[in-house]
Order: structure tokens, then C-alpha cells, then sequence
């Protein structure tokens, strides 16, 4: 089933069963429409693709402002173990200080307007919160 967006009833516990006090890496896996699609017609039509990078242009400036930063971002190739005909468009890593800074983040006025071109964009999306832990 496609999910776009974060469920708002369960955003404050997911949020404050995180890690407080460690670094975030949250992944991101992204499937594109090929048409955005908002709810306000006077947007320009664009891609979904493009509505992303409408986003992305607000949503890098509070990742940065908070702390985070963008670590790794590529176009998916091939799904090598997945789920018949799963696929993702793009994979995002980002890393944020602290789940208190990804908060912070989300609870922005500006990043929720620019939310709108996110959801527009996308088919289908992921995002899972990662703690780093020392390899060996």
C-alpha cells in the first residue's frame, strides 16, 4: 500500500521512542510520480521528480539548520532483494544531530509549507530512522 506522508497521530510517539541523545540517519527511498499531483491547481503542472526538487530546495536549508546533513543520495538501479516489482526512483541518507533536531525539523512553518511539493511528488515512499553503530 503506498504511503506518502507520516501518520500525525502517531508522529509524537514514534518521535519520542527515538534515541534523544545520538545522531539520526534516516533513509529515505523514494518512487516519483510521473505527473505531481497537488490539490491546489493554481501549481505549474511539472514532473514528480521536479515538485521533489521543489521540496528538496527548502528541505536541505532546515536539514542544514538544524545540524543534519544530506550524506548520500543516488538513483536506484535494481531491487536485488525485494518484494516482485518493488521499486525505488532515488535513495536519500541523511544524517540529523538528534531526533529533538529531526523535530525541530518537521515542526518548522516553512518546511511544513514546502511539504505540499513532497507529497505531490511522490508515489510512494519510505522513511526509516537508523542509529549508527561502530563496525567490528
Amino acid at each position: 500500500m503506498p504511503t506518502i506522508d507520516p501518520d500525525p497521530k502517531q508522529l509524537p510517539a514514534l518521535l519520542a521512542s527515538l534515541p534523544q541523545d545520538t545522531p539520526l540517519v534516516m533513509l529515505n527511498l523514494l518512487r516519483f510520480r510521473d505527473q505531481a499531483q497537488y490539490s491546489d491547481a493554481s501549481e505549474p503542472a511539472r514532473s514528480g521528480r521536479q515538485a521533489y526538487g521543489e521540496y528538496s530546495k527548502t528541505a536541505l536549508a532546515k536539514v542544514q539548520g538544524v545540524g543534519g546533513q544530506l550524506v548520500w543520495m543516488g538513483r536506484t538501479q535494481a531491487s536485488v532483494i525485494a518484494p516482485e516489482g518493488e521499486q525505488w526512483d532515488e535513495v536519500l541518507l541523511v544524517r540529523y544531530p538528534s531526533a529533538a533536531a529531526f523535530a525541530s525539523m518537521l515542526a518548522d512553518p516553512e518546511y511544513r509549507a514546502a511539504t505540499r511539493h513532497r507529497s505531490a511528488a511522490l508515489e510512494d515512499a519510505r522513511l526509516i530512522a537508523n542509529v549508527e553503530q561502530p563496525l567490528g
